[in-house]
């Protein structure tokens, strides 16, 4: 069954896109099937990958909007992921889609009709909650949050829980919290290990036991288009991010516990529904 992920924080500069590449790749790199759907109009997962902005390509714009089909959207980039690309166009659908029918299950709609299948689909949101972050939320079935370890973020998580809380309520009931995933993470940082050690006390199995550290290789792997776990596969942040990837498989099918790794965490733990 495809596992489908909506990367989403209200709050911005939180390594939500980072995430999302990083993920997609490790996942590819571990021989599982994957799609990576940029929401958001930056469009810095599809740069991120070496996929250019512009051209007269379709991207998730035409294919919210009903103007292309999946397959003529769909890119399949040289690192062993599928990608669904936007740009500045993106920015369009906001208010084009409000007078649609069905405007939040756009996304949900054309991914039940999506071929081949896939094991994992990852969305990257918008850090904001608007009409194409609903998108993606209302056809997920678990949400990870990328979050900074400060103050100011606690109260963000506050908002976005409670945003969750509503989502699955009037529009999707099967929408759950998969992690919440501590991102630039600075362990001389004494506010840092604070608010760390607040979110495993007030969210406990949430948290993702693989810990993001700040790393400068993260920031310059996008200029190069190619995700940091290949760009360079020595640095710090490439080792977790490949180790988010083992936790999340354990957590989602016991027999991965045998195929373990030097980055990968000892025990999983199942998600979280919204509560």
């Amino acid at each position: 069954m495809t596992r489908i992920f909506a990367v989403t924080n209200q709050k911005g500069g939180v390594g939500k896109t980072t995430t999302a590449v990083n993920l997609a790749a490790s996942l590819a790199v571990l021989g599982h099937r994957v799609l990576l759907a940029d929401l958001d109009p930056q469009g810095n997962a599809t740069t991120g990958v070496g996929v250019p902005k512009t051209g007269a390509a379709p991207t998730v714009y035409q294919l919210l909007l009903g103007e292309a089909g999946f397959d003529e959207v769909r890119v399949t980039t040289r690192f062993g992921f599928d990608l669904l690309p936007a740009n500045r166009e993106l920015a369009g659908a906001e208010v084009e889609l409000v007078g649609m029918e069905g405007r939040e299950s756009r996304l949900k709609s054309v991914l039940a009709q999506a071929a081949p299948p896939y094991d994992y689909v990852l969305f990257d949101c918008p850090p904001a909650l608007n009409l194409l972050t609903l998108n993606g939320l209302v056809a997920a079935r678990a949400v990870i949050i990328p979050m900074q370890c400060e103050y100011y973020a606690l109260e963000g998580l506050s908002d976005l829980v409670a945003t969750l809380r509503q989502v699955r309520a009037r529009l999707n009931p099967a929408l759950e919290i998969e992690g919440l995933l501590r991102t630039m993470y600075d362990p001389r940082s004494t506010l840092a290990q604070q608010v760390s050690n607040d979110l495993e006390r007030h969210f406990g199995a949430r948290v993702y036991r693989t810990v993001i550290p700040r790393n400068v290789r993260l920031a310059e792997a996008p200029s190069y288009g190619t995700p940091a776990i290949l760009f360079d596969r020595s640095a710090k942040g490439s080792h977790a991010y490949r180790a988010l990837a083992r936790e999340m498989l354990e957590r989602a099918d016991p027999e991965d516990r045998g195929r373990k790794t030097e980055d990968s965490p000892q025990d999983g733990r199942p998600a979280v529904r919204v509560s």
